[in-house]
């Protein structure tokens, strides 16, 4: 059987997400570094072997293009991607739906990708909405787990919940470690504690075939310490509210993005 071609990549911005997908695409074989070209205002430090400029070459259209820049940047860019369609376009944009896509760049098939930072470590989530352009899928399996979202309006839910939620994820780690260090522990320590215990905690979840909420019912035994604290967080739902309220407000700047990007 014959190994498949490299895919082509052209990128428009190549910032921490982007980079991300782009290095763990390079490390999987899905894609050549001279395959790839980034278009961004000023030369960044890019993965050895991938091209970089200001337009992009006049060259054979590649496999995909991949809308990457500020989402206010989007007007400026639509000189930069081939007329005439027929270049499947992927956006992680936060905020630009699809028919805002459609109007700048006709012709185009598009699909909206939220991708999450741990995509790095091909650890990551990426929601996926749009038009099914053959081989989005296997390009971003080496990411993580992938999730088609059928309607547009769940999409920025799944923007809110895994695109922003790594950073709620390491605010809980950070204020665990810090609850550790004001029981006396050495701060450092409290931090590698706080870690590694988040990790396992989620490989351990990720794996088991119960929910998350009856794992952490079996580790508090009735009356002991983990029960103890338990109660503090289940009391009048106050963990629980405390999310609630932080995937609002994510979720409603989201909204203020898609309505910025329909101007």
């Amino acid at each position: 059987m014959s190994t498949p071609e490299p895919l082509r990549l052209w990128l428009v911005g190549c910032g921490n997400m982007a980079g991300a997908m782009l290095r763990r695409w390079i490390e999987s074989g899905l894609v050549a570094p001279g395959n790839v070209f980034v278009v961004n205002r000023h030369d960044r430090e890019l993965p050895a072997g991938v091209r970089q400029g200001r337009v992009f070459p006049d060259e054979a259209a590649p496999d995909f293009i991949q809308l990457g820049m500020k989402p206010q940047q989007l007007d400026d860019v639509v000189s930069l991607i081939p007329s005439g369609g027929g270049v499947p376009l992927i956006s992680i944009l936060a905020g630009a739906e699809v028919a805002t896509l459609r109007e700048r760049f006709p012709g185009h098939p598009i699909v909206r990708a939220m991708p999450n930072l741990p995509v790095a470590l091909g650890k990551g989530v990426v929601g996926l909405h749009g038009d099914r352009i053959p081989g989005v899928g296997a390009l971003m399996a080496p990411l993580g787990l992938v999730e088609w979202i059928h309607d547009e309006g769940l999409f920025e839910a799944v923007t809110t919940l895994s695109g922003c939620g790594p950073a709620f994820v390491y605010r809980f780690i950070d204020a665990l470690a810090e609850a550790g260090a004001a029981l006396g522990l050495d701060s450092g320590q409290a931090q590698r504690l706080a870690i590694a215990t988040v990790e396992g905690s989620g490989l351990l979840a990720a794996q088991a075939d119960v929910a998350p909420g009856i794992l952490a019912d079996r580790v508090a035994s009735p009356g002991g310490s983990t029960r103890q604290g338990l109660n503090v967080l289940d009391r009048d739902d106050a963990l629980k509210r405390l999310l609630r309220e932080t995937l609002a407000a994510s979720q409603r700047r989201n909204a203020e993005m898609a309505a910025e990007a329909r101007r």
